[in-house]
Parts: C-alpha cells; sequence; structure tokens
C-alpha cells in the first residue's frame, strides 16, 4: 500500500531519468529452493527490472544501474575478526564506487534494528551505509527509516502462488505450531515453558525450524520434559512447510520483539490464526487482513493467553482467509520499480 506521499514522490522524477530496463544489483544470494524473500523479489514478473545475485566482486567491478540492499549488516558479517575486517573495506569500496559513479542505493527496511547487534565498527559501518542511501522501501506504514531520505511503501508480499503447489492438509485439532528459525529473541524458551503449564492432554505442540547457536539443546530439552512437544530442527521444504504448518489450529509465533515477519505472512497465505504480541506492525496487519486472524496479547506470554488463543482460534470467527490483496507480488512490483525510479532521478539530480 502506497501513501499519498509515496505516490507523488515515485511519479516526480523525469522521464530523462527512466531507463526502459532497470539492472539491480541486489545484496540477496540465489535462491535455494525454499521459498525467502529472494524468491519474491526476484519473482514479481516485471519485464522493466532485471536482478542479480550478491558477491562483492559483483557490486565493486560490474555495471548495474541501482543497488538494492537487504540486511546491509550481513553482508559485512562473517566467521572470522580478519573475515569481517576485509568485508567491512569491500563496503568501503563500494561506497566510493557509488559515490564517484553517482550509482543509486535502496535500502529494504527489513527491521527497525539488526536482529543481532554487531560491534561498534559494524554499526559505523552501516551508519556510513544509511548517509549514501538515497531511498528507503519499508515493508509497512509504521517503520521509521534511520534518515530523512525518501521513502516508498511496499507492503510485504504473500507467499499464496508458490504454496498453491501443495496440498494444504486440513488443521488438527488441539496442533499449536511455532515455525522459523530459532534465536533468542523469538521467545521458543518461553514457549515451550508456558505451553508445559497446560493440563490439557488433547494439546500439541510443534517447533519447527533450523535453531541458531544454543537453541538445539533448549528446544530438545523441553521435549524430553513434555512428550506433547515434538519438533524437526533443520530447514524444512515449502511442502514440508505446507504441511507441517497447515495442520496447525493455531500459529504461535512469541517473539519479543516484532516488526516484520515473514513467518507471520506465511501462515496467513496458509489461512492460520497467528498469536502473536501486539505491536503496531501486528496491529495494522490484523487491521488489514481482518478480524480473527491475528490474535494480539500484551505482556508476557502466559499458559492462559495460550489457551485463550487456542480457544478463539477454535471459535472460528473470520472470513474464510485472510484479506492479502494489497500484498500480491506483481502490484508489490510495480512499487518497487518506482522506488528504483525514484532513486535513479534522485541520483541524476546530483550529477
Amino acid at each position: 500500500m502506497t501513501t499519498t506521499a509515496d505516490r507523488a514522490a515515485v511519479t516526480s522524477d523525469p522521464a530523462s531519468a527512466r531507463p526502459a530496463v532497470i539492472v539491480v544489483q541486489q545484496t540477496l544470494v540465489p535462491p535455494d529452493g525454499t521459498t525467502k524473500f529472494v524468491d519474491q523479489m526476484v519473482g514479481m514478473d516485471n519485464p522493466a527490472v532485471v536482478h542479480r545475485y550478491f558477491s562483492w566482486k559483483r557490486a565493486i567491478v560490474t555495471k548495474y544501474d541501482v543497488f538494492h540492499a537487504h540486511w546491509p549488516e550481513l553482508t559485512i558479517r562473517g566467521a572470522t575478526p580478519m573475515r569481517r575486517f576485509m568485508r567491512r573495506r569491500y563496503l568501503d569500496a563500494f561506497l566510493l564506487r557509488a559515490k564517484l559513479l553517482r550509482t543509486p542505493i535502496v535500502r529494504h527496511l527489513h527491521n527497525v534494528e539488526p536482529h543481532e547487534p554487531g560491534n561498534a565498527a559494524e554499526r559505523r559501518a552501516l551508519r556510513r551505509f544509511d548517509r549514501a542511501t538515497d531511498v528507503y522501501i519499508r515493508l509497512n506504514p509504521t517503520t521509521v527509516p534511520p534518515t530523512d531520505r525518501p521513502v516508498v511503501t511496499a507492503l510485504h508480499g504473500h507467499y499464496r502462488k508458490p504454496y498453491s503447489a501443495y496440498g494444504v492438509p486440513a488443521p488438527e485439532a488441539g496442533r499449536i505450531v511455532y515455525f522459523g528459525i530459532i534465536r533468542p529473541y523469538k521467545g521458543v524458551d518461553r514457549l515451550g515453558t508456558v505451553f508445559s503449564e497446560l493440563p490439557d492432554e488433547d494439546v500439541t505442540l510443534r517447533i519447527v525450524g533450523a535453531p541458531s547457536e544454543g537453541q538445539r539443546e533448549m528446544v530438545e530439552a523441553h521435549c524430553a520434559r513434555d512428550p506433547r512437544i515434538t519438533a524437526l530442527l533443520r530447514y524444512v521444504s515449502d511442502a514440508e512447510l505446507v504441511d507441517e504448518v497447515g495442520r496447525a489450529e493455531l500459529v504461535v509465533l512469541p517473539y519479543n520483539e516484532m516488526h516484520n515477519s515473514g513467518a507471520i505472512l506465511a501462515a496467513m497465505s496458509l489461512s492460520r490464526p497467528v498469536l502473536a504480541p501486539r505491536t503496531p506492525a501486528n496491529t495494522a496487519l490484523a487491521e488489514e487482513v481482518g478480524p480473527g486472524w491475528i490474535l494480539e496479547y500484551d505482556g508476557e506470554l502466559t499458559a492462559e493467553i495460550l489457551r485463550q488463543g487456542l480457544e478463539t482460534a477454535r471459535a472460528g470467527e473470520r472470513l474464510a482467509e485472510p484479506d492479502l490483496s494489497e500484498r500480491d507480488w506483481d502490484h508489490v512490483g510495480r512499487i518497487v520499480e518506482g522506488a528504483y525510479r525514484l532513486a535513479i532521478a534522485r541520483a541524476s539530480h546530483r550529477r
């Protein structure tokens, strides 16, 4: 969904700054067979945009019209201090190149701050990157950009198309599912603890996703303590995800901090209700998709909140499927193309 200001900004760039086809250097790596944001970006079926996958060599040496960054902190992280140091130098070289060639930079604001904070050197590098950014793209209208550059709102697209290749199973009574990468801030440990406080024998908790460091042992401990808790601790294929989430009566995403979430969009794409913390972004999404799909709670997750969420989901007071009409990827793709053209126009004015 674009705001009036967004539309005005996108349509104000001069015709002379509009190449017929825009070559975009993404910071995304090629698809790996599971549905990720990269699949959506390169699958928008927009003949006016050509995408290239990321390497620092391509970013620094090759020719393109726009540089599009997603999670820029990931491009400068590494397993060793030397690798992190070198990647920050690659970033400096890229920023110099962008300045000399007036290459426009677009940044997608997936989250307000990195989920795992970096060190001081990383933070300085990211500030340099933001100072060089021409246009931001945000996934929801509540995101405040880090600088005063123009911002375009392009809602996170849904996953109905890739998931439609698989049969969605019927939900199973009492089945609660968490899915997604398991990181400390996502509250999976708390979920396991409060679930075990439920006395019902006919409820189950299924935890699906690849664990980050230290999280596997935590999940396995919950499974060993409560036989109603089971887990699939790895990346899953689309077919597996559709099966695991499709059989859920309720999806629970108990993040300690939640701004944009691909998981919540995946659950909406499969028409499964979600219990999640109350945040401005989640409230906006709840109003968009219609009542009964996003069940928000305040404060820390408790067994009573979990029980009430399951009862509300079971009551089924909602439409047959959530309203995701503003999240069609071809529609989103046209908005993203407009952001590219706005960035090109700004770079043209600098020249």
